[in-house]
């Protein structure tokens, strides 16, 4: 995401608190925000999938490798 796109989103919260939005806009408004959501959560998932873990017996455990290839919901 863009951040033309994340001003966007922006611009549309405050004229929603001003004077409200059309319909339209409305609309805009909520695909902007799942488009966000989307991107944040997978960035966070490409995070998590690189953490490795040291185990007591001293070997490693990749989290990614683990458990990333499971279906999310």
């Amino acid at each position: 995401m863009n951040q033309e796109k994340i001003d966007r989103i922006n611009e549309l919260y405050r004229k929603s608190k001003a004077e409200g939005l059309t319909e339209e806009e409305t609309k805009e408004q909520a695909l902007l925000r799942q488009e966000y959501i989307a991107n944040v959560r997978a960035n966070l998932r490409g995070q998590l999938n690189n953490i490795d873990i040291q185990n007591e017996d001293g070997s490693i455990t990749n989290l990614g490798e683990k458990y990333g290839n499971k279906k999310h919901s």
